[in-house]
């Protein structure tokens, strides 16, 4: 029985997985080319190496499979990252929240170990793209856990909230693959118009969505009191309440000095 590294790598030799695989490329070479820093990891088995670009001189890539043939500097899970609180500056997550056990706890841990202003890098499969909808069709014709359509897809607005519940800003969002995945070359040519028509028309069908995301830091600014603009009074000091006599004389009762001569 093969493991689902082996299903990758299958799958990234068929000509949909070269197409992805060309997609993705540009977009984590134009991405990580303008990113600095001194650590950056790579999580995942995928035989794509997205760091060929980045200038940063310490590049890891961490998996969770051990496979002969695959060159990787570290394996672990990736809902505990072995590494120290504030380490990184550039992770890479291809499609790894749709493939973890608990994508929640994944994030927590992108957030535990990066920099401050530190980038996140995330590429997902669109559920609601005709990646999606075959992905669901497989699903229900067949138990197989082939790669990739056995992942649970994430939505892009769903995948917003969750990076803004864990203090991150979305820099850039980017649609790819456009082109229905299919498994012939001259289905795939003939649909090939699409990825220019889709990026104009509906851009947001696209069947892989591609993130940049920073780790920001809400600082704490003191606001101080203006003491001169409201004077403070005591409540135990006495003040009148009118400032005018509550007496008044009236003409028609005025002495006469008269009567008094």
């Amino acid at each position: 029985m093969n493991s689902p590294s082996n299903f990758q790598v299958s799958w990234f030799n068929s000509y949909i997985g070269k197409y992805l695989h060309a997609q993705e490329q540009a977009l984590y070479d134009q991405a990580v080319a303008d990113l600095f820093g001194f650590n950056a990891v790579q999580m995942g088995g995928m035989p794509m190496d997205l760091l060929r670009n980045s200038r940063i001189p310490h590049q890891y890539k961490v998996t969770d499979l051990y496979e002969m043939g695959q060159s990787n500097d570290l394996y672990s899970c990736d809902d505990f990252l072995p590494f120290a609180n504030m380490s990184l500056d550039l992770l890479l997550l291809p499609h790894r929240l749709e493939f973890s056990e608990r994508p929640h706890q994944t994030l927590r841990e992108a957030e535990r170990v990066m920099m401050h202003e530190g980038h996140l890098l995330i590429s997902g499969f669109n559920p609601i793209s005709t990646w999606g909808v075959k992905s669901g069709l497989m699903k229900m014709c067949t138990r197989q856990d082939k790669f990739p359509w056995s992942g649970k897809f994430i939505g892009l607005n769903r995948m917003k909230d969750w990076l803004a519940l864990m203090g991150f800003e979305i820099i850039s969002v980017e649609m790819r693959c456009h082109v229905p995945p299919f498994d012939k070359e001259s289905w795939h040519q003939r649909f090939a118009f699409m990825d220019k028509l889709s990026q104009r028309c509906c851009a947001m069908l696209g069947g892989v969505y591609f993130i940049v995301a920073k780790k920001r830091v809400v600082s704490m600014m003191p606001i101080k009191p203006n003491w001169k603009a409201v004077p403070l009074k005591s409540a135990l000091v006495a003040r009148p309440t009118q400032s005018r006599p509550s007496q008044k004389v009236e003409t028609g009762t005025k002495l006469d000095k008269k009567n008094y001569d």
